[in-house]
């Protein structure tokens, strides 16, 4: 994506309905919210799609994959050391996790973090006096595990923001006023987030650690102390999770009234 052309976004007939549709959308219309959450499910649809028909589409499947290894790489550190404030930790995960590529996925990847971030800052007010408690200790698990969940949706929704962001620059440029791609990318968040797999409900369900870790036997001698399994658990659900918030394992996912055109 050279630095002369602006992205246009991803091509063919689904995304072409789905522009087509955001074009003809008004804020102040009736069931302008309902269409709104229509016209988000046609874009997730349409991304789920494009994957399906080619894994490799976008590079977000590589990308995110490669992201949610290090993301669990990452939790066992933070269960030890947590960190001083909300900034630090989004700018050691948004480092740590999303590299320095450039491509739309690596953007996404780094937005979908940060954001994940503050929904889970959001969820647990607890986390702001683990962070500048000047105790020195770590997050815990039903945090982290939380944060886990919410990076693969935000990273989805960040991607489809884009999209739906280069649509309205360049057909309905009279929408920008209203902010729809933030709205969409937050629906799109909110739906996929809970097909993410907990790594520590995974565990917790799980009628031993062999069954939760069942490929990784150096872990299973972890089971005296089943919280040093997590970050394990959490890098071999990272396929799964991908899998389901792009549409790879199929859970389809529509607005109340699908997608129709």
């Amino acid at each position: 994506m050279g630095t002369s052309t602006r992205w246009k976004g991803p091509n063919g007939d689904r995304w072409s309905s789905a522009g087509r549709r955001l074009a003809r959308w008004r804020d102040d219309s009736r069931k302008a919210d309902q269409r709104l959450e229509e016209i988000a499910a046609d874009h997730l649809s349409a991304l789920h799609e494009t994957l399906r028909a080619d894994r490799s589409a976008f590079g977000l499947y590589d990308t995110a994959c490669a992201a949610g290894e290090r993301l669990a790489g990452a939790l066992g550190s933070l269960a030890t050391e947590g960190a001083e404030s909300e900034d630090a930790l989004v700018a050691r995960l948004v480092s740590e996790v999303g590299g320095d590529g450039g491509t739309l996925a690596d953007a996404a990847v780094r937005r979908g973090m940060a954001a994940a971030v503050r929904d889970v800052r959001s969820r647990h007010p607890e986390l702001d006096d683990a962070m500048g408690g000047g105790a020195g200790g770590g997050f815990t698990w039903d945090i982290l595990c939380d944060l886990y969940q919410v990076f693969f949706a935000e990273m989805v929704g960040e991607f489809l923001r884009s999209v739906v962001a280069e649509h309205v620059k360049l057909a309905v440029p009279v929408l920008i006023v209203t902010d729809p791609e933030s709205r969409i990318a937050d629906w799109v968040a909110e739906k996929v987030v809970d097909l993410v797999p907990n790594p520590c409900e995974e565990s917790a369900e799980a009628t031993d650690l062999e069954q939760a870790v069942d490929t990784a036997q150096s872990v299973v001698g972890a089971v005296q102390d089943p919280a040093a399994a997590l970050p394990k658990i959490a890098e071999l659900l990272v396929p799964r999770a991908v899998g389901k918030v792009l549409g790879l394992i199929t859970e389809e996912i529509t607005g109340e009234e699908g997608a129709a055109a």
